[in-house]
């Protein structure tokens, strides 16, 4: 059961925030999955509302599909890690948590803005699985006319039940309701992305429900920082234009001591933000390189699907 439906209010979001337990949930996923850059290269549509997307002539496929291995190798060591096949008719698809997201039990379809990436959503192999393999129920949202594309324009803290969902072309605030309800959060605060921004992930990330990195020029409302720095005190860590150009708020949490990102995230952190993260927060930074991947517009956090 979800708490009361998003809200712009930064002061009514902290009064339940400030209150909620940290029991909501395991703050980390279990296992996790990928989708195999097969077919990789530059979706014109996706590009539209991207500005981090390369030109076509800077997609190398095979070096995205080498790196895509060491990073399941990678994240191997921390946690299950599945990974299911590419399509070429899909090559968007190695960013699959803004398609599909999991509560315990409970497997959430999304609804992407762009018709080449509503083609994931209709992938059996990838319902299946979770339907047949791990016994989870379906929440579809993909066939509804709202686009909201999951943890790529949400982003959640699992431990407290706590959603921050930024509105671009890829989420509106219709489909901010349809997440807070289909993720039963406890609160949802919804705001405006800076222009040029497509997906919240791209400027915030909650760490094991007890960090956050963010962009304090990713979004529009300045209260927004006010709101991170009150929840989660000095492991709420501002980013600089250069951090966050790299990526550095594209992050994930996958245990409790340590956090991933892609080594142009991890070159880019300023010597003051890395000592924040590993002193203060308690994290240990992993980084994978995915230089040829990030040509797609999106980096480590946006690849990694969760399973709760």
């Amino acid at each position: 059961m979800s708490g009361p439906l998003p809200t712009r209010d930064c002061q009514a979001f902290l009064r339940i925030a400030r209150a909620a337990a940290t029991d909501f949930g395991p703050a980390t996923a279990r296992a996790a999955f990928l989708v195999t850059p097969e077919g990789f290269g530059r979706a014109e549509q996706s590009a539209a509302d991207n500005r981090y997307m390369a030109q076509a002539a800077g997609f190398d496929a095979d070096a995205a599909l080498a790196e895509h291995r060491a990073l399941q190798r990678a994240l191997s060591s921390e946690l299950p890690v599945v990974s299911f096949a590419g399509d070429p008719a899909t090559p968007d698809a190695v960013f699959p948590n803004n398609v599909f997201a999991t509560v315990p039990g409970r497997l959430i379809v999304g609804r992407m803005r762009h018709e080449v990436r509503q083609r994931e959503a209709a992938r059996a192999d990838i319902r299946n699985f979770f339907r047949d393999v791990l016994g989870y129920r379906e929440q579809d949202l993909s066939t509804q006319p709202h686009p909201c594309e999951l943890t790529g324009a949400l982003v959640i803290d699992r431990a407290r039940g706590l959603g921050f969902c930024g509105l671009s072309e890829r989420c509106d605030e219709a489909g901010a309701a349809l997440m807070h309800r289909a993720f039963g959060l406890r609160a949802t605060l919804v705001f405006d992305l800076a222009p040029g921004e497509y997906h919240t992930n791209v400027v915030l990330a909650v760490l094991a429900g007890r960090a956050a990195l963010f962009s304090p020029t990713g979004v529009a409302d300045a209260e927004i920082p006010a709101v991170l720095t009150a929840l989660y005190g000095a492991s709420a860590i501002p980013l600089s234009p250069d951090e966050q150009a790299g990526f550095t708020a594209n992050a994930i949490a996958l245990r409790q001591d340590s956090v991933w990102m892609s080594s142009r995230a991890s070159e880019a952190l300023s010597a003051m933000t890395r000592r924040r993260l590993e002193d203060d927060a308690g994290f240990t930074v992993r980084d994978v390189p995915l230089a040829a991947i990030e040509a797609g517009g999106g980096s480590l956090r946006c690849c990694v699907g969760e399973i709760f």
